[in-house]
């Protein structure tokens, strides 16, 4: 009930998170931890970190935890593609025999039968299928999580998807973060330009879903199966004019994006597998938060994001999941963090931040990705001793406790 406090713990480590700085590398020196610790929630907030021993005496009701576990910030994926229909598997097995990510997608596959299934689909199988896929996440301490549109390309099917994914929101304990990506490919049946495409994107949809409060948020894929530098600064600019915060998929398969990304200063800048020295430069120059996908790497047998130049460079790296049908069908984000970690040196202290403050920052959220007094009490515990195990695990972990805005929404 609201109004009410509790105890929680007792944790033999609270690792805050606090007082990171946002960009740049980190050691995990500078991680603040808090031994044989308690929090104090009081309407679905935090209240007050401590001793567990010294707050149990205060009379305060208390929600005792079993077992030696190890708690940090709800974990935030900020970049997802969870709402679609269907199955790739025969693409991905086809990627096995050898075939190209281009030329499965050429052959009609790809993100162009996604589209079809997911236009066959009701907004209420959208609804049930972004469901299932976020209480998964949160069963692995995922509590906030950026999801994409992309999949219905044009104004329709379009609207559909983002009203299934606010829909899911309502039904989902996680907080799902909603994205218009109606520029992921010219879809095949527009009979006219990539440009007269994005205009009519311009046009007839963003205004519905600034109308319809469906996204403050708008994406867009440029690479060479996609929309080009130029055809990006046209729309980014003009959806930046209607009021949305702007970000890219850049630099996956062709260099370009992360120069437009820097020129634009765009919020944040979205797998960088194939960017180099002079692009890290401009990227880590300026605003823009680098988020580095390797799931979609794995995916594809592809070489990882360079992951230890851009903070050897300073900037706010974010690792997310990019857990989509096609390129990255797995969305297990400790594990994909884990794995990227080791092949790019990164430490706990940045792998964590990665996918907990800087991540938050990535989704403009000042209220979570740090356990702190007044911020959202998003919350996963893990049977450990040390947050080292976290990452030495390589991702083999798994939460006891997940508490979202202070309500134990999972005791595994």
């Amino acid at each position: 009930m609201r109004g009410d406090r509790k105890l929680i713990g007792p944790f033999v480590q609270l690792v805050t998170m606090d007082h990171m700085p946002l960009r740049g590398p980190l050691s995990d020196n500078d991680l603040e931890i808090i031994p044989e610790a308690g929090i104090i929630l009081k309407d679905g907030r935090i209240e007050l970190l401590g001793r567990y021993a010294e707050m149990r005496n205060t009379g305060i009701s208390v929600e005792e935890v079993a077992g030696d576990v190890v708690v940090v910030p709800g974990l935030i994926d900020a970049h997802t593609h969870i709402c679609w229909a269907g199955s790739r598997a025969e693409d991905y097995a086809e990627r096995l025999s050898g075939k190209s990510y281009r030329e499965i997608a050429e052959a009609g596959g790809g993100i162009w039968s996604t589209i079809l299934n997911t236009r066959k689909a009701t907004s209420g199988e959208l609804t049930e299928h972004t469901v299932q896929r976020a209480e998964q996440m949160m069963r692995q301490g995922i509590t906030t999580i950026e999801v994409k549109s992309g999949y219905g390309l044009d104004v329709i099917h379009e609207l559909k998807i983002l009203k299934s994914i606010r829909d899911a929101n309502e039904r989902t304990t996680a907080d799902l973060i909603p994205t218009c990506l109606a520029a992921h490919i010219k879809p095949h049946d527009f009979n006219g330009s990539s440009l007269q495409y994005l205009e009519m994107i311009v046009e007839e949809l963003l205004p519905e879903v600034r109308t319809r409060n469906l996204s403050k948020r708008v994406d867009i894929y440029v690479d060479i199966n996609a929309f080009t530098v130029d055809e990006a600064r046209y729309y980014l600019t003009e959806a930046r004019n209607q009021g949305f915060d702007i970000l890219m998929h850049a630099d996956q398969f062709t260099k370009g994006g992360t120069r437009l990304a820097a020129e634009l200063g765009v919020l944040s800048a979205d797998h960088l597998e194939v960017s180099g020295d002079e692009d890290i430069t401009q990227i880590a120059g300026g605003s823009v938060i680098p988020v580095v996908l390797p799931g979609a790497s794995l995916g594809l047998g592809t070489g990882f994001a360079p992951a230890r130049k851009l903070l050897n460079a300073g900037a706010p790296l974010v690792v997310a999941s990019d857990w989509n049908p096609g390129s990255a069908p797995m969305g297990n984000l400790l594990l994909q963090a884990s794995i990227l970690g080791i092949y790019e040196k990164m430490t706990v202290a940045e792998t964590l931040a990665s996918i907990t403050c800087r991540a938050a920052a990535a989704l403009k959220l000042s209220d979570r990705g740090i356990i702190r007094t007044g911020f959202e009490a998003d919350l996963v515990a893990y049977p450990c001793k040390s947050v080292k195990e976290l990452f030495y695990y390589q991702g083999n972990i798994s939460p006891v406790y997940v508490w979202k805005k202070g309500l134990q929404v999972c005791s595994c």
